[in-house]
């Protein structure tokens, strides 16, 4: 593929990825709301995102056939509809569409996710450490984006239904970008690019990056959950608390998209990737036995596991990339390391919050995500470095 192509495949896939958080981060800060108007509890409130990521995971565990049957490409702009679609089924403001479209979307992120990897490893395989860094750090600013506007729009608008249903907006604009782009291209593939692959539950290294992609999955929502809680329970203040998460949201951008490149430029994932799972442990750490200032204090230890997190995700998506051998081998390796990983993330919020109502307090939670870096580090240990001859794809 020459480099005018090139850049315009990336261009489609940051306009895609723009997309791929922001219809979820919607929601949260309209939680009070939504309680109010549909009088549900707390509970039942946050079961929607928790089925979301839930629906993630099923998505990208049926990925790699979605892009066998459809294509890669045709299959990656129809999973971002997904989540337009079910923005728009949200906007009716009742209980059965807001978990309906809300699951939809988490079922179209997961599809999604899943293909994007295939198509970086098909059309930008020498840059696959820029493009996967690229569309995580793009996926970030849309979260960022839409958390900050939501209420704002939600007061505009007249309603929380209608804020959440307007971000199907630039997801259909992306859909349409991304088809024109690709309309016009007319790049090979590569023979095996949409071939039929189960998932490689076999294969050493897609276990090995499942593992490593649960740590990662669990360090990002457990930290995203629970971290800010845990200072508001010793006397923080929920508004100094929150800047807490955005202080962990900012420091995970410049990571995402350097981290990949610096490991992807020198062959050696594993050194890289070790280094931000050890500053996730350090921050645990810190948070558990060092909390509060003058001796150091929350703002480092939230940036610190923040880097480590940005950086996490892109690591392992571009190491997949880079040691299999086709893109339908990787699309099924991720669709496994992202699937496992989801669930993950998906369940270990909730053991956390378990944990804290067993122990009345946040330490034995936070430990969890110590546990969540430990496991990183094994799988990383064992995964290696990107130069190793590329594992075998289960057929």
């Amino acid at each position: 593929m020459n480099a005018r192509s090139a850049s315009l495949v990336l261009v489609g896939l940051l306009a895609l990825s723009l997309n791929l958080r922001a219809a979820l981060s919607a929601y949260p800060p309209l939680l009070g709301e939504v309680r109010g108007a549909l009088g549900i509890d707390a509970g039942t409130a946050g079961a929607a995102q928790t089925g979301a990521i839930l629906a993630m995971a099923v998505g990208s565990l049926i990925g790699p056939r979605v892009g066998a049957r459809f294509g890669a490409v045709r299959a990656l702009g129809a999973s971002v509809g997904l989540v337009a679609l079910g923005s728009l089924v949200r906007g009716v403001p009742a209980l059965a569409p807001l978990f309906i479209g809300t699951l939809v979307i988490g079922l179209g992120i997961g599809v999604a996710g899943v293909l994007l990897t295939a198509v970086v490893k098909d059309r930008l395989a020498a840059r696959a450490g820029m493009a996967s860094g690229a569309y995580v750090v793009a996926m970030m600013l849309g979260s960022t984006i839409v958390s900050a506007l939501a209420v704002p729009v939600a007061v505009g608008l007249g309603g929380w239904s209608y804020s959440l249903a307007l971000w199907a907006v630039p997801a259909l604009v992306a859909v349409g970008v991304w088809v024109a782009i690709m309309r016009g291209d007319t790049a090979p593939r590569s023979a095996n690019a949409t071939a039929r692959r189960r998932l490689p539950w076999r294969d050493p290294f897609a276990r090995l990056t499942a593992m490593y992609q649960s740590g990662v999955s669990l360090t990002v929502y457990g930290s995203l959950t629970w971290v800010a809680p845990a200072y508001v329970d010793r006397g923080w203040s929920p508004g100094t608390a929150g800047l807490l998460i955005a202080v962990w949201s900012v420091a995970q951008m410049p990571s995402a998209l350097l981290v990949p490149i610096l490991a992807e430029r020198s062959g050696h994932f594993r050194r890289w990737a070790l280094l931000m799972a050890s500053g996730s442990v350090v921050a645990v750490l810190g948070m558990v036995l060092l909390p509060e200032p003058p001796v150091v204090g929350a703002w480092l230890w939230v940036a610190l596991i923040g880097i480590g997190c940005g950086a996490g995700f892109p690591l392992g998506l571009s190491v997949i990339a880079h040691r299999t051998p086709d893109a339908a081998a990787s699309a099924a390796t991720s669709g496994l390391a992202l699937g496992v990983g989801y669930t993950v993330a998906g369940l270990g919020p909730l053991l956390m919050g378990v944990l804290v109502d067993l122990t009345h307090g946040y330490a034995a939670a936070l430990l969890v995500l110590l546990g969540a870096a430990l496991l990183q580090i094994v799988a990383t240990v064992g995964i290696g470095d990107h130069r190793r001859e590329a594992a075998a794809a289960t057929t």
